[in-house]
């Protein structure tokens, strides 16, 4: 086995602190290392050093490998510009030369595992079966399931087959009919309210084989051009603006669960994607009521606050419920709890305003 980290994507619903220049995977959330870090720390007893892989924007390659000196440099592939994690699955798939019957780990670099040990052997498990250790599952594509805590909009859902339901190898493992991704409240209520729905991880296993065969079957207009530019980058850099924008979840786990060719495991380790400061005051508070504050931050009579005080100033909170305060040496942020998952929306509203310009109130 080897593992692929995904370390792309502009982790927009945590800026401020994240940057395109500097996106989640680059920052220490949850204390002194990185996500990236923590992330193939996690592996590394899996695979070794040796068995890590990267793909990141060609850009964040210094930072990738300032983060990971262990990992050898030919191990780390940069993309032109994202084009979200379908071609990164295809170009990882195709340039990163591993038998074809080896079984590919592939995993986004910012996700937050409070058990760790359980979660590499969920991983062990889901390696045999992707191995073809069931019969009746002969080499499927396997991915992690988590139980969810209640009906989050901003996760992606897998629906379990029912029936194919069945314990194998210490896990709960079962076929998936659907995939729905980041569904709207109510039907993520009735999701939640589904026996054996679960939260998609979006962590993957399977031979490099069984990656190749349903890349071929779903998404040939991305894998196809990628493996004709090779480990080119020049021919990368013409070829990346053209390929279609999309994930790998949408592109291939969605069409090849609707067939019976994906395998879930259900995971209970402490999984979160840490998709927004709402979900990182989830890990960092603890409890209920917590006020969380990181640098120069007091607070008085508030509760389920999170103050993230990066500005090189002193941030003062008085009676605040369930809010987020970033406060960066050029942006202040303030928003509900609750309103977490809008802070990409906000700034793709700043995008749009020319520079220099003020916004106008809304009448």
């Amino acid at each position: 086995m080897y593992a692929v980290i995904l370390a792309g994507g502009g982790g927009t619903r945590l800026w401020p602190l994240s940057r395109p220049e500097r996106p989640k995977p680059f920052l220490p959330l949850l204390g002194g290392e990185t996500l990236l870090r923590r992330t193939a720390e996690r592996v590394r007893l899996l695979v070794g050093w040796e068995g890590i892989y990267v793909v990141g924007d060609m850009a964040h390659l210094p930072l990738v490998r300032e983060q990971l000196p262990d990992v050898p440099p030919e191990n780390l592939l940069g993309e032109p510009l994202g084009r979200n994690t379908a071609a990164a699955v295809a170009l990882a798939t195709t340039t990163f030369e591993r038998p074809d019957d080896d079984v590919m780990l592939v995993l986004p670099a910012d996700h937050h595992v409070a058990s760790e040990e359980l979660f590499r052997s969920v991983i062990d498990a889901a390696r045999r079966i992707a191995e073809g250790a069931e019969p009746d599952w002969p080499a499927p594509l396997v991915t992690l399931g988590i139980q969810p805590t209640g009906p989050e909009t901003g996760y992606g859902y897998i629906v379990p087959d029912q029936s194919s339901s069945r314990d194998l190898l210490g896990v709960r493992a079962y076929r998936a009919t659907g995939f729905v991704e980041k569904p709207d409240r109510a039907r993520a209520e009735t999701l939640v309210g589904t026996p054996g729905a679960a939260w998609n991880s979006g962590i993957f296993l399977g031979r490099r084989s069984t990656f190749a065969r349903l890349l071929e079957r779903h998404a040939a207009d991305i894998l196809e051009p990628i493996r004709a530019a090779g480990a080119d980058p020049e021919r990368l850099r013409e070829l990346y603006p053209t390929l279609r924008e999309t994930s790998f979840d949408y592109a291939v786990a969605e069409p090849a669960g609707r067939e019976g060719d994906i395998v879930v495991i259900g995971m209970d380790v402490g999984w979160s994607d840490l998709g927004s400061w709402a979900a990182l005051l989830g890990v960092l508070a603890g409890q209920d009521g917590a006020v969380v504050r990181r640098g120069r931050a007091e607070d008085l009579d508030s509760r389920d606050v999170l103050v993230e005080s990066a500005g090189n100033r002193l941030v003062v909170t008085i009676g605040l419920r369930d809010t987020i305060v970033v406060d960066t040496p050029d942006v202040v942020l303030v928003c509900a709890r609750d309103r977490a998952q809008d802070v990409k929306t906000i700034l793709q509203h700043l995008a749009a305003i020319p520079a220099g310009a003020v916004a106008e109130p809304e009448r």
